[in-house]
């Protein structure tokens, strides 16, 4: 699984993100936002190296202790239970965004009232991402409910498609109608499912498959994934912009993932 995720993700990276990039850049000019551009600090009180690389790794420390604690801390216990607490994803990036306002703000003699402004401006952009997400998570229960899920997997299953085309296209076609590539993946595995039980494919031919719907699962990142506000909102660009820049990338990356792994699983056979 590896070994074909990385001969399918090296291709898409090189093509989706240099050779992309350098092209759209002759149509698109995205300006880094003025709050991030420069930075308000002096050359002396610039945060070091590895100052600036443990707050990205703190968050991943204390997730770590909570797994490590679930293997060799009792359940149940006074201390599994801290445990359970610091490494729940919400508080650890609480703690390191807590230590990251003191040692790049307060440490630094930066007033508290600036403090608050900069945090209340880096809100600002998550309204509408977690407005979108919720938006998604309701369309989805409609899918869950309506039963269209279903219906379209057999309407792609019954079309005679090979199966590695049937696991992109069905990964993609819940992507682009409800924008979540963990719910297309997880959704065009329990379609696909029953069919390749009966086809008993071995281990790497499963893989390829995987890659296949992996690569389905992120194409056409549009309007309705929180992706696509993340990255339209932290850069400025317009709508259009991101459709020419974030949809084509990420289109782009799935798209030549995808083919790899159908490559693959044609020499697999």
């Amino acid at each position: 699984m590896i070994l074909i995720g990385l001969c399918a993700a090296i291709p898409g990276m090189i093509i989706a993100g240099p050779l992309w990039g350098n092209f759209i850049s002759r149509y698109v000019e995205l300006h880094i936002p003025d709050d991030i551009s420069e930075p308000h600090l002096g050359e002396g009180k610039m945060p070091s190296f590895g100052f600036s690389l443990s707050l990205i790794l703190l968050p991943l420390v204390l997730v770590g202790l909570k797994t490590i604690a679930a293997r060799f801390v009792p359940e149940g216990s006074t201390a599994y239970e801290w445990f359970e607490f610091i490494g729940h994803p919400f508080t650890a990036i609480l703690v390191a965004c807590l230590v990251a306002i003191y040692g790049l703000a307060m440490r630094q003699g930066m007033p508290k009232d600036k403090v608050m402004e900069i945090c209340g401006h880096a809100l600002q952009p998550a309204g509408i991402i977690l407005l979108v997400i919720g938006a998604g998570g309701v369309f989805k229960q409609v899918l869950v409910d309506s039963g269209v899920g279903p219906a379209l997997g057999e309407a792609l299953t019954g079309m005679g498609l090979p199966i590695a085309i049937t696991c992109f296209v069905l990964a993609a076609a819940v992507r682009i109608i409800q924008g979540s590539a963990t719910v297309a993946c997880l959704t065009a595995v329990g379609l696909v499912m029953p069919v390749i039980e009966q086809l008993n494919y071995s281990g790497a031919q499963m893989a390829a498959l995987s890659i296949c719907i992996a690569g389905g699962s992120i194409v056409v990142s549009h309007v309705n994934d929180a992706g696509f506000w993340l990255f339209g909102k932290f850069t400025g660009a317009t709508e259009a912009e991101t459709l020419k820049t974030w949809t084509m990338m990420e289109t782009i990356l799935g798209t030549v993932g995808a083919i790899v792994g159908m490559i693959a699983f044609q020499l697999l056979s």
